[in-house]
This record gives C-alpha cells, sequence and structure tokens, in this order.
C-alpha cells in the first residue's frame, strides 16, 4: 500500500510541476473562454485519463515505437485550423448554432488534448514513472496533478470570458491555436528532418 501512496505522491507532483506553462495550459485557458466549464472539464478529464493510462500501460519499453513526430505534425495542422475556425466568427443572431458549438466543445477538448500531449514530455514523464513505480499510483497521481495544473487555466479562461469582450476572445484564441500549430509543426519537421 506505501508503494501505491508513493507512486502517487510522485505522480502528481512530477506531473504538476511538468504542466506548468505547458500548450495544454494554453488550451484549456482558450476552451474555458469558447465552451462550457463543464464540456471543458469533462473532456480534460477524459483525455487526461487516457493519456496517462496509455502512457503508464505501455512503459518505456513500448515508448520508441509511437511515430510521436507524425502525430505532432498531425496536430500542428490541427491546431492552424482550429485558430482559423475561430478567426470565423459567429452570428449573434444564430443562437441554434451557438448552442450546438457549445455541446460540441467536449469532443473538440478531448480531441484537441489527444493529440498535442501524445508524445509530450507529459506522456514521456509518465510512462518512466510508470515502468519504475506502482502503475495504477501513478495513473492516478499523474491524472490528478494535470488535471490540477490545467484547471488553474481553465479557471482563469472561465474569469476571461465574462470580463473581455468576445471578439477579443475568438481573435486571441485564434492566435494561440495558430502559435501553438506553428511550434508543433516547427517541432515535428525538425525531429523529422534531422
Amino acid at each position: 500500500m506505501e508503494a501505491l501512496f508513493t507512486a502517487v505522491g510522485l505522480g502528481f507532483g512530477a506531473i504538476f510541476v511538468g504542466e506548468m506553462g505547458d500548450k495544454s495550459q494554453l488550451m484549456a485557458l482558450t476552451f474555458a473562454t469558447r465552451y462550457r466549464l463543464r464540456s471543458v472539464i469533462l473532456g480534460m478529464f477524459i483525455a487526461i485519463a487516457i493519456l496517462i493510462g496509455l502512457s503508464v500501460g505501455v512503459g518505456a519499453a513500448l515508448g520508441n515505437f509511437l511515430p510521436t513526430d507524425w502525430i505532432r505534425l498531425a496536430a500542428a495542422v490541427l491546431f492552424i485550423g482550429f485558430g482559423l475556425w475561430a478567426l470565423r466568427g459567429e452570428d449573434d443572431d444564430d443562437d441554434e448554432h451557438a448552442v450546438k458549438e457549445r455541446r460540441s466543445g467536449l469532443l473538440t477538448v478531448i480531441g484537441a488534448m489527444l493529440l498535442a500531449e501524445l508524445g509530450d514530455k507529459t506522456m514521456i514523464l509518465s510512462m518512466a514513472l510508470g515502468s519504475q513505480n506502482n502503475p495504477w499510483g501513478v495513473w492516478i497521481g499523474a491524472t490528478a496533478g494535470m488535471l490540477a495544473a490545467d484547471l488553474l487555466a481553465v479557471f482563469a479562461g472561465a474569469w476571461v470570458a465574462r470580463h473581455i469582450p468576445e471578439r477579443f476572445i475568438r481573435w486571441g484564441s485564434a492566435v494561440v491555436f495558430i502559435v501553438i500549430g506553428v511550434f508543433l509543426g516547427i517541432e515535428a519537421t525538425l525531429a523529422l528532418t534531422g
């Protein structure tokens, strides 16, 4: 039982600190300005639990077989697409469209978080921790640590959504997604060509 609690603490601490300032926090903040808080939190929880579970389950032994550079390149294209989509704006008279968009936030959050974090330092760290410690403890601790770090950004994003005009949020979201996409693309391209 002590090994489980040690793994939980180790997983929580390592991932919480590792997530500070990471792209997933920027994404969480941006999603919180655009979608319902409940959808963002649930989407993040699902994506994080899957990612950390996959990382711990796979372990360090299979980590080299994941095509992370190609996944990063696909994520880059997706993020740039999200940024361009955010620029399109919304028709204020189209309430039905706005309700559908808020509902679709859950799948958007899950998909974006999964793609952005696949092959990221969080996943690699979880693999390493899971290969050397109690895997259930690492999964619980790392999932809680990543969720806690990203929730800080979600609540900041919810505050921004209440206090900043929608057009600034839309442009800010677009810039954040495009910048993340460009950086992911550069990172993937350098890894694939280097």
